[in-house]
């Protein structure tokens, strides 16, 4: 079933196996509590290089500008994925948080135009989705 959304066990397993400190994350609803974001990127043929490059030089960092912690960024690590797939995790202090991280984000001046230099060659991701998560009580990340 979570294929169905683009994840695969063994990332999930990677992720949350790890024990990556997040902090305060639990899976009731009832509590205020850090959600975790799952992000997969297919980019175009020939871009992952760009997408990571991206990524490394200044994105995750507005992403902490903006709120959004950085728990785990990773490329897959076999074909044919390996040539186009980017993961990663964020957390949030809410779900209402992470739409305004989001928003504030692509709205940034500086997003926008580290965008268009990337991309000077062209779109360099083709897919993104977006899975929010909550572990579960057995998960080393709580």
């Amino acid at each position: 079933m979570l294929r169905r959304y683009g994840i695969s066990v063994a990332v999930l397993s990677v992720v949350f196996g790890m024990g990556l400190w997040v902090g305060t994350v639990r899976a009731h609803a009832q509590r205020t509590a850090r959600v975790l974001e799952v992000r997969r990127y297919t980019a175009n043929a020939g871009k992952l290089d760009a997408l990571v490059q991206r990524m490394r030089d200044g994105e995750t960092k507005l992403f902490e500008q903006h709120g959004m912690k950085g728990v785990f960024y990773a490329v897959a690590a076999d074909a044919p994925d390996s040539q186009t797939t980017f993961i990663y995790v964020l957390s949030h202090e809410s779900r209402e948080a992470a739409k305004k991280s989001w928003d504030d984000f692509r709205n940034d001046p500086a997003w926008k135009s580290m965008r268009e230099t990337s991309e000077a060659g062209g779109p360099v991701v083709g897919k993104v989705e977006s899975t929010f998560v909550n572990p579960t009580d057995f998960s080393p990340t709580k």
